[in-house]
């Protein structure tokens, strides 16, 4: 079956949030995109402020992600949660990892989706924090993450879902450093 590569470096960043979206997900390694921003100013589907990343001409902005290699055929589904198309466009990227060259896709806000006046839902900013900290990015960046402010959702059925998927995502988190 064909492989493709995907740049996370949002809610997807967690192994369990991915391969609900994208079951053949398996990690390669974490990466630093360079010269970029990570903002929760993308606009949902939901309202509220989700990741995307711009890039910046200070090399010392640098969004910390995780390349991941997936089944061709998890892509329409991926590409579905995410909206792509409807807020996220898909850009390829030029990521070096462990002295490999990938080509991995990933989603950008499209400019017409981007307010910077939003904030990300308390259990969204979570989604975020944890895929970090599984994946033992510097401290510095998870701090960072942390001081997001972030608001409660309002739709009770979204957040206990959500809040629910957290608690397993907590489950499933042992903390790793990649080689």
């Amino acid at each position: 079956m064909a492989k493709l590569h995907y740049f996370a470096y949002g809610s997807n960043l967690h192994p369990l949030r991915l391969k609900e979206r994208a079951p053949s997900a398996e990690v390669l390694g974490v990466v630093e995109v360079k010269a970029a921003q990570l903002t929760f100013a993308k606009r949902g589907t939901d309202q509220s402020g989700k990741c995307s990343f711009l890039r910046t001409s200070n090399l010392e902005n640098v969004v910390h992600g995780v390349i991941y290699e997936l089944d061709a055929c998890d892509k329409k589904p991926l590409d579905h949660a995410e909206s792509l198309g409807f807020g996220y466009n898909q850009q390829s990227l030029n990521l070096v990892l462990h002295g490999t060259t990938y080509m991995p896709f990933t989603y950008v806000a499209d400019r017409q989706y981007v307010d910077h006046s939003l904030v990300p839902y308390q259990w969204y900013k979570q989604f975020v924090i944890l895929g970090a900290q599984f994946h033992a990015m510097p401290d510095a960046y998870v701090t960072w993450l942390a001081s997001i402010v972030a608001i409660p959702d309002p739709d009770p059925q979204r957040n206990a879902e959500n809040l629910a998927r957290l608690d397993r995502m907590k489950e499933f988190s042992r903390p790793r450093k990649h080689v």
